[in-house]
């Protein structure tokens, strides 16, 4: 339950809900009852099944064993978001008033969950009337860290976590990770630790602001706005490089990335998505299901979001900064402004492939990450996560003995050997090519 309960936690905090300490607790005692259900149990058990009550002790113990914070504790979320805001807003004024901030030096960063190999959940190929791969509520999912400066002009590398190190299409690829349009780092649960977000800064953005700063003729200073989430810690500060010491880091609740950006992303990658697989099915003899199976992985998966994080326009960013500090944006920047990622477009594409896909498809699945997950999608995205990880280490297994014997080989050492020994009395030794059987 506890590990399930964990997953949940973390994606919640993907997306910058509130957690207290009674919403916890209250999806523990629904993942527990959960599964319960699940496994054949004796009187006993149904006898004790309300044992687990999600004690404030338990929450206690849970949070220590988890290392998770910014969690607010029962009966504070409702009054204390509007003033935090409200202080938030405050203190965000007078740090750019002291010191003289301008949009260009003033950057937001947030993570997002991307269920990279997914399509709309009613998404069917009309020839063949059957489900395309890739329709379940949890697929392959990765995590992303977006970057970019109030005043829309400078896009940081971004950050990716994976569940797997060093993926098969890599290798097939010939994919070298030190040269991609992200930072690539990888852990079983694919998520943004600590570690990874302060490699981040120092070896990504650090470099990437500095140079920006000085090409642009700009005061060496800059400011990081960040959330609360656990890859954030309150003294990040201290774990900046020296040479990266002009960077200073807020925390803020309002993250101007959640003000479209990262929903137009999504719509962007998906419209990238579309385009590819009719690019594909429309020049090539393959159909969108063997495509889908056989020939779209990690490393075009990349490209796309490569694609769709350069589409993403300045207009967007610079708007995302409307409720935070409208008075970094021009007013004209507001006025009629609408996502710059028609829907309609997308499913125009889809319609091209001969899916059955509307507006309303195509908004689920941007808005996806947003939605509840049942104990059942925990339990298959765990299961995903922990599965990628095995088939990453059978397969560089596989490949090592590939490298220096081959099963067959091996089955003729063994035999040989066996010709050895008959009921434990050695036979003279036959000729054979293996060097190494004389000194077994």
């Amino acid at each position: 339950m506890e590990k399930l309960l964990m997953v949940w936690v973390t994606e919640k905090q993907l997306k910058d809900d509130t957690l207290t300490q009674g919403i916890i607790c209250e999806k523990a005692r629904a993942i527990y009852g959960d599964l319960l259900i699940q496994i054949p149990r004796t009187s006993t058990d149904e006898a004790s099944e309300d044992s687990f009550k999600a004690s404030r002790g338990w929450f206690d113990n849970f949070r220590k064993r988890t290392g998770i914070h910014s969690v607010v504790r029962h009966g504070e979320a409702a009054s204390s978001d509007v003033k935090a805001t409200e202080d938030y807003l405050k203190t965000f004024s007078e740090l750019i008033e002291a010191n003289g901030y301008i949009p260009q030096q003033v950057f937001n960063c947030d993570e997002t969950g991307l269920f990279w190999k997914k399509m709309p959940n009613r998404t069917y190929i009309t020839a063949e009337e059957k489900i395309m791969p890739g329709h379940k509520p949890m697929k392959d999912r990765l995590t992303l860290a977006l970057c970019a400066n109030a005043s829309g002009d400078c896009k940081i590398k971004p950050l990716l976590v994976y569940h797997s190190e060093n993926p098969r299409a890599f290798k097939s690829h010939k994919i070298f990770k030190e040269k991609l349009q992200v930072m690539w780092r990888a852990n079983p649960k694919a998520w943004v630790t600590r570690q990874f977000f302060v490699q981040w800064v120092n070896l990504v953005f650090g470099p990437s602001v500095k140079k920006y700063l000085q090409e642009n003729n700009l005061p060496i200073q800059a400011l990081l706005v960040l959330d609360n989430a656990p890859a954030h810690p309150p003294n990040l500060e201290d774990d900046i490089l020296e040479e990266f010491k002009f960077i200073k880091v807020l925390y803020l609740i309002l993250q101007p990335m959640d003000q479209q950006v990262i929903s137009n992303f999504k719509k962007l990658y998906t419209k990238h998505l579309f385009r590819r697989c009719f690019e594909v099915t429309e020049n090539t003899n393959l159909t969108l299901r063997e495509y889908w199976k056989e020939h779209f992985n990690i490393v075009v998966c990349l490209r796309m979001i490569d694609q769709a994080w350069m589409s993403v326009t300045t207009r967007t960013l610079t708007y995302a900064w409307k409720k935070l500090w409208p008075e970094s944006v021009a007013e004209r920047t507001f006025e009629g402004f609408e996502p710059e990622v028609p829907v309609e477009e997308i499913v125009s594409l889809g319609k091209s492939m001969g899916l059955v896909i509307d507006e309303r498809d195509v908004n689920e699945l941007v808005e996806e990450h947003s939605q509840e997950l049942t104990t059942e999608e925990l339990q298959e995205l765990q299961s995903q996560q922990h599965s990628g990880v095995l088939q990453e280490i059978g397969f560089e297994e596989k490949s090592e003995v590939e490298d220096t014997i081959s099963i067959s080989e091996i089955k003729e050492i063994l035999g040989m050997w066996e010709s050895f020994t008959v009921r434990g009395k050695e036979t003279p030794r036959k000729s054979c090519n293996w060097p190494c059987i004389g000194s077994i």
